[in-house]
């Protein structure tokens, strides 16, 4: 169901998925790595859009920056050439790097002629700051504990709130992290589903608008909107790379529903593949044929995008407990604001 429907938050007009999360689309998967220690709350999370080799068998993927206050690796060839060829980890800022790293010696492990008889491989890593809870500059993430992630990914339930890169985030002055949801659509007859998973950090305290028009304000913490999302959306749906990239921009409207201006200091990313049609590394034909949704259909597409993208938030912020910080500031939990008399 997901910790937000479970107090009532769910939102929209179109079905969830059994799962109400991004492995709801048949293939996909998601892990976690965890690193909780003295000062230290961090991690890594693993999104696979096939349990295959992703190298040999691409899926079809667009990105929307939204705000680009970030230090991701990968988005320049994945805007260029349309393809995702590794899974997505996601992790925090200082850790893009032994994240990246990961990924390519996987990538080469499986297929050895890589950047010798063969292109390079283009590594997809995002990042949000969790600096306010994490001590970051121990750069604590390792290529291993991105592997643990990647070792972990499997399909049904997602492990949502602190967990994973979401062990240090916060949104809206609210403890959050990793979220997500899942909407079914019928498309000519054929059933499909759409997935969102977010790495949550952003928003200011005390802008956050729920599903029921209520402001959650956290009061005392009042700060200008510096922190980032990344919104991975997955689906089984054909879309083009046109399609793709319309579809992501419209997550930019749920966070907006949310409360959000994407602020200067916002990190604000949107990544959208499809497992439909997946794109071998070398064609056996000068041609290849795919599918592709008509438009007059595409607005439930673009519906299923805000319905999961504000409801991945929620189930992050609805899922996580409150912690202290580096700073000795106490950050609350959404449920315990939702529990206070009106």
């Amino acid at each position: 169901m997901g910790a937000a429907r479970r107090l009532g938050l769910g939102m929209g007009r179109l079905p969830p998925g059994p799962n109400n999360a991004i492995t709801d689309v048949p293939g996909v998967l998601v892990g976690h790595k965890t690193i909780i220690a003295d000062g230290l709350a961090t991690g890594v999370t693993a999104v696979l859009p096939h349990g295959g080799d992703l190298f040999r068998s691409k899926v079809r993927a667009a990105v929307d920056i939204i705000n680009g206050f970030g230090k991701s690796v990968g988005l320049m060839q994945l805007a260029e050439l349309c393809t995702i060829e590794t899974p997505i980890l996601l992790t925090n800022t200082f850790s893009v790097a032994p994240c990246a790293e990961a990924l390519i010696k996987r990538a080469i492990a499986a297929n050895p002629e890589i950047g010798r008889k063969t292109s390079t491989v283009n590594p997809v890593v995002c990042e949000c700051n969790d600096g306010g809870i994490n001590d970051i500059q121990a750069m604590a993430v390792t290529r291993h504990d991105a592997e643990a992630a990647l070792d972990a990914a499997s399909a049904g339930p997602v492990e949502q709130g602190s967990i994973g890169a979401g062990t240090g985030m916060t949104s809206f002055g609210f403890k959050a992290g990793i979220g997500s949801a899942s909407r079914s659509v019928e498309i000519g007859s054929r059933a499909f589903t759409l997935g969102a998973l977010v790495l949550s950090n952003f928003g200011r305290a005390g802008d956050l608008v729920l599903p029921d028009g209520r402001r959650a304000d956290p009061k005392g913490l009042g700060e200008p909107e510096s922190g980032s999302i990344i919104i991975i959306l997955g689906t089984d749906i054909p879309l083009d790379d046109r399609q793709l990239n319309r579809a992501a921009s419209r997550a930019g409207a749920g966070i907006a529903r949310l409360g959000s201006y994407w602020g200067h200091g916002s990190g604000d990313i949107a990544i959208a593949f499809t497992t439909a049609d997946p794109l071998p590394h070398v064609s056996p034909s000068p041609f290849i044929s795919i599918s592709r949704v008509d438009d007059r259909y595409i607005d439930l597409v673009f519906e299923a995008v805000v319905e999961t993208t504000v409801e991945a938030v929620l189930n992050a912020l609805c899922a996580a407990q409150g912690v202290v910080g580096r700073n000795r500031r106490r950050i609350p939990a959404l449920t315990d604001w939702l529990k206070e008399p009106l």
